[in-house]
């Protein structure tokens, strides 16, 4: 994926064949951070901890839930991806680039945390035939990642 153009208010992105069949077979991933991994408190001292625990839970489910919705109606789009002679050519709002952004880093977020959480330096030593497909994940979203954040440092 490269980033081609900031025009008319849109970022112009490159994606080869590859590419685009890893974009949506990345995409169709989400989510994947774990239900209840996100604490409100790291030391759990809140006023009626559990209802809110509960509560950001619910809240969280709700937004993934619609944006697994995006994320369908974003890869089932006609439009969305324009094949020309090289590939495919991607337009995104400012805001449809964000909100990207934000799907891609739970799918990355995520499948390090199914991994287990691994420093760097312990990932490849985690790697087999279970892992593999997390890994996979974890790295081609950062690719996609630092492509889309490529794109916003070039504006």
């Amino acid at each position: 994926m490269k980033f081609i153009r900031s025009k008319e208010g849109k970022f112009v992105f490159h994606l080869g064949k590859r590419d685009k069949r890893l974009l949506h077979e990345t995409l169709k991933l989400y989510p994947r951070i774990p239900p209840g991994h996100q604490k409100l408190s790291k030391n759990g001292k809140l006023p009626d901890a559990q209802s809110t625990e509960q509560l950001l839970n619910e809240a969280l489910a709700e937004q993934r839930a619609e944006n697994k919705k995006l994320v369908q109606s974003f890869l089932e789009s006609p439009t969305r991806f324009a094949e020309d002679q090289t590939g495919f050519r991607l337009s995104l709002t400012p805001a449809e680039l964000e909100w990207l952004l934000q799907v891609l880093n739970d799918i990355r977020v995520g499948s390090w945390v199914i991994l287990g959480s691994p420093e760097p330096k312990m990932e490849l030593r985690l790697l087999n035939e279970k892992t593999a497909p997390d890994f996979a994940a974890m790295e081609i979203s950062g690719y996609f990642q630092a492509s889309l954040l490529e794109a916003t440092e070039a504006k």
